[in-house]
């Protein structure tokens, strides 16, 4: 049985936390809530896994005490659309592990919460290993997701049309998906990376000792038409591109070859490798 505890995060707004497992701790934001039989269906025809969160606990807590909070539905249930900075994402997952009792812990993020993962590591001495999925931590496209969460906010912001609905798009068509997101939720996107936006990923000082993991897939690749501001979302390959450069500065690197954005993020494809990671680092029981 999972143990339960709550966080406050740095709005007021209180999140849920369970932990499983018994070892050296790791925060895990993730999802563990069910979905209907249609939403993981789409999922999985988007290349998505329906079970990412659950496999992920099953598969870690037997090495680990995983520390689960779902942060990025917890944003979208409570946006923070004028303060959702680096500082203070830094200060909510402090919140989470100070509420799991963790003092030092690891941490496994994908995508914008690997990035997450990375201002948390600059900002506190508490990080015992870093795990980042799906985001470079050099040469990040700080600059071009800040143009695709401006032009969503700006979406989110018009009304609908009632008369034109929006046909459902093709799975692996990020340029067609319709905007389903609020305001606020999407707002609070803009804020987080306009704060980045001097922020110099080749400049950072991390702790020498701390072990780091970076991956993606090398076809981790967006290009986005004029309505999300006509920019490419590179992921994959300046990872591919730097990774000398990050392995000498202490870095395990892997750029998985075939693989998009949400292929690299299944469950099948992370457990091996940040499972393997963890035991090589020594941060398991």
């Amino acid at each position: 049985m999972a143990e339960t505890a709550d966080a406050v995060l740095h709005d007021g707004t209180t999140i849920r936390i369970s932990i499983h497992g018994d070892g050296p701790p790791l925060l895990l934001p993730a999802s563990l809530a069910a979905h209907t039989p249609a939403e993981a269906e789409t999922l999985r025809q988007w290349g998505g896994d329906p079970d990412l969160g659950p496999n992920l606990v099953k598969g870690l807590e037997g090495s680990n005490r995983v520390i689960v909070a779902d942060y990025e539905g917890h944003r979208m249930s409570h946006p923070a659309p004028e303060t959702l900075t680096p500082e203070n994402v830094a200060v909510d997952f402090l919140a989470i592990a100070d509420a799991a009792g963790a003092e030092g812990f690891a941490y496994y993020g994908y995508s914008w919460l690997a990035l997450s993962g990375l201002q948390l590591a600059i900002r506190t001495d508490r990080l015992r290993a870093l795990a980042m999925g799906g985001y470079p931590p050099l040469d990040g496209p700080y600059k071009s997701m800040l143009a695709v969460t401006r032009a969503a906010h700006a979406a989110s912001a018009r009304p609908a049309d009632p008369d034109s609905p929006a046909a459902a798009p093709e799975p692996g068509d990020w340029d067609s998906a319709v905007i389903q997101t609020s305001e606020a939720q999407t707002r609070q996107f803009v804020t987080l990376y306009e704060a980045l936006q001097d922020f110099d990923d080749s400049a950072i000082m991390l702790p020498p000792g701390l072990p780091r993991l970076a991956f993606a897939g090398a076809e981790d690749r967006i290009d986005y038409g004029p309505r999300w501001g006509g920019v490419q979302v590179r992921i994959g390959e300046p990872l591919a591109a730097h990774r000398a450069a990050l392995t000498e500065a202490g870095w395990e690197v892997e750029v998985l070859p075939g693989m998009d954005h949400l292929g690299a993020m299944n469950s099948g494809v992370v457990l091996p490798i940040l499972a393997g990671w963890l035991r090589k680092v020594g941060w398991v029981k």
